[in-house]
């Protein structure tokens, strides 16, 4: 007879599933606190389908890692003593998201329970930067932030990088930025270098993207949305599509860039160096070019972007005529553009992002017009325009949600054990 010692194959499979049915198990616990609310175990288990013993044992496990914690009494529970309830653990987790646009850089960091820890945005002339001194720049905002996520003891899900032109995520490259006039660059392998070669992921997207996953989110808290357009105004025009709940990229991850649609074939020529892209009639520097002059204060692009636009709006509301036909042309354009895409796409909503929801007062209208006028679908196709009031905010905090979901799929990617790290 042969004896064997240690474990055979067939029980490290099993050990293996073991943990993997775990892991998934976690998820669907923390996700369901996540999405409903704080709920006491029995609940969780009679919503989930797990068996109450299983729920306590995951239950526990999560509040270790610092991912739930004991919250108030079940006040529901009628007969027998009450349970107690169990929520999001929002001091111990962040995620990070940092953004690049035109004219200013942004940082964010947000807690497990989607609270805002930190924010901060410079105004910076990035278009006449090099991209070596902008992720300079850029870096050393994200470990600004980072020093207060860890002065507060908490954990770091991730880093997530919104910049304004297509992106391959998978390699973390942006292909092209036009109006940064950057190209071919390897963001992420660029800022991880700068960072130090982290341990935590860093990961690339479009911020477009990134908008519209933030305001999908703040929409979902009152309706349930599933089909969504977000419009994002800067320098440039980028759009991001959720359908049926999930966020639309197309085959290669290209999709969203509706500054780029072609209207006025006789127009501008665009920072891709096309001619009468959508943004040259409706972006933030077209608004300006008709508005101001070349050596209004407004146009300095070392000024943050709320303190122009805040110039903008005392105009109007002073009624100025010049910048009241600016907004008139600006919010027909954007009409335009805005019926194609509720045509093709049949959001149940159309939000107005960055410098649109800002000016909204005066853009939205006009828009609304377009759709009942252009939408051949009975009453716009049921789309209703909202403004976002996340402002310039949206992308940094969709990158701090794309940190964080890393934590929901996989909770043991984060943790607190006896030896103070997760396994």
């Amino acid at each position: 007879m042969t004896l064997t010692h240690g474990r055979r194959p067939g029980d490290r499979a099993v050990a293996a599933d073991h943990v993997a049915l775990r892991r998934n198990n976690l998820s669907v616990v923390l996700r369901h606190v996540r999405e409903s609310g704080p709920k006491s175990r029995a609940r969780i288990a009679a919503d989930t389908g797990l068996n109450k013993a299983t729920v306590s044992s995951l239950v526990a496990e999560l509040v270790e890692r610092g991912l739930l914690r004991e919250g108030s009494a079940d006040s529901t529970r009628a007969l027998g003593r009450p349970g107690q309830l169990v929520e999001l653990d929002g001091s111990g987790v962040c995620g990070v998201g940092a953004e690049i646009n035109v004219d200013y850089l942004a940082v964010t960091a947000l807690d497990l329970a989607g609270e805002s820890v930190l924010e901060r945005r410079v105004p910076v002339d990035v278009a006449h930067l090099d991209p070596g001194t902008t992720l300079d720049r850029l870096a050393d905002l994200i470990r600004e932030v980072l020093a207060a996520v860890e002065a507060r003891s908490g954990q770091l899900a991730g880093v997530t990088l919104a910049v304004p032109g297509l992106v391959r995520g998978d390699t973390g490259t942006l292909s092209l930025a036009p109006n940064l006039g950057w190209g071919e660059l390897e963001v992420a392998a660029e800022m991880r270098s700068r960072l130090g070669e982290p341990s935590y992921s860093l990961l690339i997207d479009n911020e477009a993207n990134l908008a519209a996953l933030a305001a999908y989110s703040e929409l979902r808290k009152e309706s349930p949305v599933q089909d969504l357009v977000l419009l994002t105004g800067a320098v440039g025009v980028g759009g991001g599509v959720v359908s049926n709940g999930h966020l639309l990229r197309g085959g290669r991850g290209y999709s969203g860039e509706v500054g780029h649609m072609p209207v006025a074939p006789d127009g501008r020529t665009c920072g891709c160096g096309r001619t009468g892209c959508w943004e040259t009639v409706v972006g933030l520097s077209a608004l300006l070019h008709k508005a101001t002059d070349a050596d209004d204060p407004v146009r300095n692009p070392t000024l943050d972007v709320e303190q122009r636009l805040a110039a903008i709006t005392q105009r109007a509301e002073e009624g100025d005529k010049r910048t009241l036909a600016a907004l008139k042309d600006v919010g027909a354009w954007l009409g335009i553009g805005g019926a194609v895409l509720v045509n093709i796409l049949n959001p149940d909503v159309l939000v107005l992002g960055g410098y649109f929801a800002a000016l909204g007062p005066w853009l939205r209208e006009p828009l609304e017009q377009a759709i009942r006028d252009r939408v051949i679908a009975p009453d716009g196709g049921g789309c209703r325009v909202v403004r976002s009031e996340l402002g310039f905010a949206a992308a940094v905090r969709g990158g701090a949600q794309i940190a964080l979901d890393q934590v929901f799929v996989d909770p043991t990617t984060i943790g607190r054990t006896e030896q103070g790290v997760a396994p």
